[in-house]
């Protein structure tokens, strides 16, 4: 649930390859342990992490990460991370901000397909540099896994037109799944993200 903040259980069930009812059984044993809740709020509804879940999340990813003898090899992972991430953030800022003459904020309308195209480009450029990072931390945590295939199949359909692949909310797009690797790179070190430097 830290990876994903708010989500229904099909978004759950789809994130972590599992079955409806596995989703909802273990949503409600964890709802009943007080580490996740569910609530609704303007037509939606879906479960979010309680901070009881967040330090028990914690807990676990520190003896996770330090029984495989990991914490090395994320760390350094992450490191190698921390530039792309600035560049993937400048990146989807384009996608969504095109400035215009006296308009330096002007949404991207996405009309001028030479600047779209550029920026699936840099996106583009980012995934090839995110995979062998991917086979870095699968070496020592299998969980990290998918990713990088994630975002490559985000980036498919947005350079098939599909806009809302780049940046898209409630979907695997390609912020999404980054948003959730830088997410869990955070939480697998124990990293406060107000904190990372």
């Amino acid at each position: 649930m830290r990876l994903l903040g708010f989500a229904d259980v099909r978004r759950v069930a789809r994130r972590f390859q599992q079955d409806l009812h596995e989703s909802t059984e273990r949503l409600l044993d964890m709802e009943a342990l007080g580490w996740v809740t569910r609530s609704e709020f303007g037509g939606t509804s879906g479960w979010s992490l309680t901070e009881r879940g967040r330090a028990e999340g914690e807990r676990r990813l520190a003896l996770e990460v330090d029984t495989a003898g990991a914490r090395t090899a994320v760390a350094a992972v992450h490191e190698r991370f921390l530039p792309l991430n600035g560049r993937f953030q400048e990146t989807v800022t384009r996608w969504q901000i095109r400035p215009l003459p006296g308009v330096p904020m002007a949404a991207n309308d996405h009309t001028d397909h030479s600047w779209d195209d550029r920026v699936l480009e840099v996106l583009g450029s980012l995934g090839r540099r995110l995979r062998p990072l991917e086979t870095e931390l699968t070496a020592v945590l299998a969980r990290f896994g998918g990713y990088s295939d994630r975002f490559d199949l985000a980036l498919d359909q947005a350079v098939r037109g599909e806009a809302r692949w780049v940046d898209g909310v409630g979907i695997d797009s390609c912020h999404a799944v980054w948003m959730q690797l830088h997410e869990d790179l955070l939480a697998t070190l124990g990293i406060d993200r107000g904190h990372e430097t």
